[in-house]
């Protein structure tokens, strides 16, 4: 089990290989689709976003509202594919970790490996295990966007697994390959 400590240098990032255990300290950033279109469309304009992502984790959730005397909700990971057709350009700007679910597209494992950033996935369905992580959320950009809106959140040995690293060396595509039938 490695750990990590955010915010994530390019070098760290690089370091880091398909299938490693991370645990995760320090600030990571959530965010959605509704998030991703916007900070996509600031990034087309030339703006400057409302947080700096740069060296920055994200992690694709929408957190559910926290119940009295809670830091958070339930914060399970949501798929990330939905992100794709916006992380080319987040990475570009210097985004360097992604947590999600799911496959990623051919253009965002070429855009990690162009700017060193690397895709955890952490575990679908453990939401409120994963949210006992997470030590203090704040909404720091969109709050009109509700539990979409980005936060930033404090987290202590959050845990990940590396599932395309920033050489491009992909989980998913290595565990299909080892189970396919051999006809």
């Amino acid at each position: 089990m490695l750990r990590i400590n955010t915010p994530l240098r390019e070098e760290d990032a690089r370091k880091l290989k398909m299938g490693d255990k991370v645990l995760i300290t320090g600030t990571i950033f959530t965010g959605r689709d509704a998030a991703h279109k916007r900070i996509f469309e600031a990034l087309q304009r030339g703006e400057e976003l409302p947080v700096n992502l740069r060296g920055e984790i994200i992690y694709y959730v929408g957190p559910c509202p926290a119940k009295p005397g809670e830091v958070i909700g339930s914060a399970g990971p949501t798929t990330s594919g939905r992100m794709d057709p916006y992380t080319p350009a987040t990475l570009k700007y210097g985004l360097k970790g992604m947590i999600g679910k799911g496959l990623r597209d051919q253009g965002v494992v070429e855009a990690m490996k162009k700017y060193g950033a690397v895709y955890f996935v952490a575990v679908g369905g453990a939401g409120a295990l994963l949210a006992e992580r997470i030590k203090k959320a704040e909404v720091v950009a969109y709050p009109d966007l509700g539990t979409e809106a980005i936060h930033r959140l404090e987290v202590e040995d959050f845990p990940v697994i590396v599932a395309i690293d920033a050489e491009g060396n992909d989980l998913y595509a290595e565990g299909r390959k080892k189970y396919q039938k051999v006809g």
